[in-house]
Formats: structure tokens, C-alpha cells, sequence
């Protein structure tokens, strides 16, 4: 009796449906959606949709939508937009640091990247992964008075006018904030996220109490710092906000002018990233080692400005003693 053999073609995941297949990788976060796209040409057009990045983006900073819904054109599909798979991959990895013993040096080529003209922030505060603030802050940077004065941004306010806002959160979960600072170029169409998602450090106001929560990341020797204020005077059970404000500082500790903080900013989105596990860990690794780096400085010239004044001290004296002398033996 004769056999017969049937071999069953492969069945792969591109078998599916695309209607199928795109309804699967919008279910997907953002790493794991870049992962599928490397897999095969199909999975990459698919993945590549413009509508499935826009809405990650909005999920994962929710700030994005109070911009959507005043500047629409800035997150849509036009030539001139921020295209949402670009501003992924910008804001969702770590910009590359220099290593420890280059720490002072600047970013590369940042004297000759064109300056952004408008600056968009938007800034999230999470607590276990659930959004419970978010703000966004345009600036325009092309003024003399902003290129001259020390770089700050104010996303949160405590004022008569805009009360602080008051966000549910247990009892001394102050420092299990998590922060993100999206700084946004529109001309430009790239973004880069200047915060260690994670505190770098925590500490108590000297004088108010409030709580002072850090995040900080370390670009071209200076220190992109966001500061949340806390004060637990709330109802049990929740914190006002009194503040959230971004500076920058350079290795002595001196305020980086607005001129000087948009050359690190532009050279940060031009630069490359660096994602993965760990980044938080790093990043704050990096903010001890320059903070133990600007106390030696501190400390070194102190003692500097000591001997000079032991060496004015001592010519002084030898001075004055010459005249004694000299008047004593005429």
C-alpha cells in the first residue's frame, strides 16, 4: 500500500491579519514595540505606525496631552511636527554622559549646534508608576534677558495666584517619587529627558521642613538638577506640591546662564543615548561623584584663599616691623 506524506507549511506571526497584528504591537510598550520592529520588514511597517507611538507617547507622559490639545499640529504627522517615534526614542533613554575623568570637559561640538529658539518642558511626577501631576512650561529662549540670566524653570508655583497643588500620597512617600523632565525643541523636532527618573537624593529644607526630593543627570560637567518640594501639611494621606523647578549648575557651583544651558541642551539631543537597566543607578552614581567633585573644589580653594591670606599677613608684618626698625635706628 502506497503512503502518503503531507508536509504542513510554517506558520509564522506574519500569517496573521495586519489589522491583527496591528492591534497586538499597540499593546505593547515602547521597548518591547522597537524590539518587535527589528524582527522582520513586516513587523518594522507595521510598528512604524505614526498613531501607535503617538499614543505610547501620551501614555507614558501624560503632560503630552495638555500639549496636544493647545499646540495639536505639534505631535501630528505633518513635516514640521515632533514625529511621536522620534520623541520615543529622545525622551525615553538616558543622554550619554561623559565618563568620570572627563567629567569637566564639554559635550561635543556644543559651540556649534544652532541654539533652540523655544523650549518646551514637560514634566510628570509619578508615585509606583501612577501619574499624579503634570505640567507644561514654553519659554522662549531667544531673548537677550533669558540668554543672560541664570537658567531656571518653574513647572509648579506656590503663590496666591496658583496654589500649590495637593496630590494623594502616603505618609513618607515623599522619596519614592518619580520624576520626568522632557525638554522639547519643536523647530528642531528632538527632545531629551534631563532627569534620573529616580531621586538622586533627599534632604529637609533648613528653615520651612518641606521635603526637597533631587533628580539630577550630569552633562558636560554641569548638573541638570529638578527639584520637587514637599510639604506633608495635608489631610492624612496626601502632600501639597509647593514646588517643581529645573536649574542648572556648573563644577564650581555657580547658576549656568540660559545661553550656556541651551548649548548643553542642544548638544544632549544631538548626542547619543544610552537605555537598559541600571540607568537610574548610574545616573545617580554620576550626581555623588560630582557633588564629592565640586566639595574638592570648594575645599581646595579655600585653602588656597588661606595662604594667600597667610602670605599677605606675613609681608604685612615684615613691612610694618622694617618701619619700626627703621624709625627706631634713625
Amino acid at each position: 500500500m502506497a503512503m502518503t506524506t503531507t508536509t504542513a507549511a510554517a506558520t509564522t506571526v506574519e500569517d496573521l491579519p495586519a489589522d491583527v497584528l496591528a492591534c497586538a504591537l499597540r499593546r505593547l510598550d515602547g521597548r518591547s514595540l522597537a524590539a518587535a520592529s527589528c524582527a522582520t520588514a513586516g513587523l518594522r511597517a507595521l510598528a512604524a505606525d505614526p498613531a501607535t507611538w503617538r499614543a505610547l507617547c501620551l501614555a507614558r507622559w501624560p503632560s503630552l496631552s495638555l500639549l496636544a490639545a493647545t499646540r495639536p499640529d505639534l505631535l501630528s504627522s505633518s513635516p514640521s511636527s515632533i514625529s511621536p517615534q522620534r520623541l520615543f526614542a529622545d525622551a525615553f533613554p538616558f543622554p550619554c554622559c561623559a565618563p568620570p575623568n572627563t567629567a569637566a570637559a564639554p559635550l561635543a561640538g556644543a559651540a556649534e549646534l544652532p541654539l533652540p529658539t523655544e523650549l518646551v518642558s514637560a514634566v510628570d511626577l509619578y508615585h509606583a508608576g501612577t501619574p499624579l501631576l503634570s505640567r507644561v512650561v514654553e519659554a522662549a529662549t531667544s531673548s537677550s534677558w533669558f540668554l543672560t540670566s541664570p537658567f531656571r524653570v518653574d513647572a509648579v508655583v506656590d503663590s496666591s495666584k496658583t496654589p500649590a497643588p495637593t496630590v494623594a500620597l502616603p505618609g513618607g512617600a515623599a522619596a519614592e517619587l518619580e520624576l520626568s523632565w522632557v525638554l522639547l525643541d519643536p523647530l528642531a523636532g528632538r527632545a531629551v529627558n534631563v532627569s534620573s527618573r529616580r531621586p538622586v537624593a533627599v534632604d529637609r529644607h533648613w528653615y520651612t521642613g518641606d521635603t526637597l526630593v533631587r533628580y539630577a543627570v550630569v552633562l558636560g560637567g554641569c548638573k541638570f538638577e529638578a527639584t520637587v518640594t514637599c510639604s506633608e501639611e495635608a489631610a492624612p494621606g496626601s502632600v501639597v506640591v509647593r514646588e517643581v523647578s529645573l536649574a542648572v549648575e556648573d563644577a564650581d557651583g555657580a547658576a549656568v546662564g540660559g545661553e550656556g544651558a541651551l548649548r548643553l541642551v542642544a548638544a544632549a539631543m544631538a548626542g547619543p543615548r544610552k537605555g537598559g537597566e541600571g540607568q537610574e543607578e548610574v545616573a545617580k552614581r554620576r550626581y555623588e561623584e560630582f557633588v564629592r567633585s565640586k566639595r574638592g573644589r570648594k575645599e581646595s580653594k579655600a585653602r588656597k584663599e588661606v595662604l594667600v591670606d597667610l602670605c599677605c599677613s606675613a609681608v604685612s608684618a615684615v613691612a610694618v616691623l622694617s618701619f619700626i626698625a627703621a624709625v627706631v635706628l634713625r
